[in-house]
């Protein structure tokens, strides 16, 4: 691992022990494309609802907002009005407030992530957990919206609790059932026996996985108006596997806790 990137963290761990979890910054799809124009990993609910002139459009609004808020400063403003008048090319010369670089700079450089996705009828909502060190996680929640909340946690449990919200919103995950092994090859409403019923009634479809190579872990949840149901998948493709149970909050966020754990034990900073 690069040196600079290892004494960075250590420094970001140190400075986040004094303090513990904290928030950190707020940006809309709009602001986060414009600062990070590279990232395609992370969700942009709003902005990718827009067409290409809708997108252009914003996307201008949102350079100007940035600047008027003094998120980030411009020092060739010349070139920022060319951008803002339809420049096809056009180097900005930016400068970005310190919390907004850190949170930047945390999100490009975890070699591991935890992504969740939240189905509902309201739309979709999402978090990225940025895993670097058990002592430092960059949580990010996504709204529907495309509202990006950006905390630093120094605890994987209060990571935990920050996007347990997502899979179990209506707090019923109160007990824990017989656990289920399903066969990978007989995945259909067949063959996954009560399953199939929570499926049916399910309010909030979860979806969970951990982004690392080799691929992670994955768990699929399902909250009805009664209870949350997950399904446990060790490893994409693998010819077993795969459990399937009722669970209690303490047990949803236990395996949410272990999916980082998993991630924090790859990425080598334990």
């Amino acid at each position: 691992m690069d040196m600079e990137l290892a004494e960075f963290r250590t420094q970001i761990s140190e400075a986040l022990a004094e303090g513990g979890t904290q928030s950190l910054v707020r940006l809309t799809d709009e602001e986060l494309a414009v600062l990070d124009p590279e990232e395609k990993l992370v969700p942009k609910p709003h902005l990718s609802a827009m067409d290409a002139q809708q997108r252009e459009w914003a996307l201008a609004t949102a350079l100007r907002s940035l600047v008027s808020r003094e998120t980030v400063e411009i020092h060739n403003i010349e070139e920022l009005d060319a951008v803002l008048h339809g420049a096809e090319e056009a180097t900005v010369d930016m400068r970005i407030r310190m919390e907004v670089d850190l949170a930047l700079t945390l999100r490009r450089t975890a070699e591991r992530a935890l992504a969740i996705k939240q189905h509902s009828a309201a739309g979709a909502a999402f978090a990225h957990i940025h895993v670097h060190a058990a002592n430092l996680l960059l949580v990010e929640r996504i709204t529907a919206g495309g509202m990006h909340l950006f905390t630093l946690a120094d605890k994987v449990q209060d990571a935990v609790n920050l996007v347990y919200p997502l899979l179990d919103p209506f707090g019923v995950a109160d007990r824990d059932g017989q656990s289920t092994s399903l066969a990978p090859s007989a995945l259909d409403h067949r063959h996954v026996g009560p399953l199939a019923t929570v499926i049916d009634n399910a309010r909030i479809v979860g979806e969970v996985v951990l982004l690392s190579d080799p691929p992670g872990p994955m768990m699929m949840t399902y909250a009805t108006d009664r209870a949350v149901w997950s399904v446990l998948v060790d490893s994409p493709h693998a010819p077993s596997g795969i459990t399937a149970r009722q669970v209690s909050a303490a047990t949803l966020s236990r395996d949410l806790a272990r999916m980082l754990s998993i991630a924090n034990q790859e990425t080598g900073h334990a």
